[in-house]
């Protein structure tokens, strides 16, 4: 297999993870320790942060998971001091957000499922982003959250019609997010995002 891909959690709760990152051509692994071996880091989706994690009262936030977020934030730090890949998806994009110092707006409407059903909508895309998955597209939507003041260093680099922004990429560091859910699209954009990660090489 090629570079392994840490995400913290049971197996059973990320099988489509799984099968992404191995459809891509990377072995995903499993676990709940802090210092993992392994070539990257992917942060998928999930529930809500913790609103005091960046400055905030809740008056929105639901699903709240506080052991996850205190391990994901451990990973992060010790991944992104590595200088190794990391890629956020859905909330694993906000958790990268607020981990660099940047801020969450708690409800948004339009962006949840429907039906238990992914929404779909246009998106506008800049940058790294625009070469990867054209500068025009869709993606699939299922969130309440999203970033509000971007962290230190990230640069959003995909935007729904409203503003919301839908990727961030870091300035300096490998590591790149999406507010959408390419384990759940189509082969063209989704297999080719995670393609595209794996190809990250760590910083020397």
């Amino acid at each position: 297999m090629g570079k392994t891909v840490y995400i913290w959690g049971e197996a059973a709760r990320y099988e489509n993870y799984r099968r992404a990152v191995e459809a891509a051509g990377g072995q995903a692994l499993f676990g709940l320790e802090t210092e993992p071996a392994a070539d990257a880091l992917l942060l998928p989706g999930g529930g809500d942060l913790e609103p005091w994690r960046y400055g905030e009262e809740n008056t929105a936030s639901r699903g709240l998971e506080p052991e996850r977020d205190a391990a994901e934030l451990v990973l992060l730090d010790r991944f992104t001091a590595a200088g190794k890949p990391v890629l956020g998806i859905c909330r694993g994009l906000q958790t990268i957000n607020v981990f660099f110092g940047g801020t969450l707006l708690q409800d948004i409407p339009g962006h949840s499922a429907e039906g238990g059903r992914d929404r779909m909508h246009p998106v506008r895309s800049t940058g790294l982003f625009a070469r990867l998955l054209g500068e025009e597209g869709s993606v699939n939507s299922a969130h309440h959250q999203a970033a509000g003041r971007l962290g230190s260093g990230l640069e959003a680099v995909q935007w729904s019609p409203e503003g919301v922004t839908e990727a961030l990429v870091h300035r300096r560091l490998p590591v790149w997010a999406v507010q959408w859910h390419p384990e759940r699209l189509e082969r063209r954009r989704g297999l080719g995002l995670f393609r595209a990660f794996l190809e990250l090489e760590a910083l020397g």
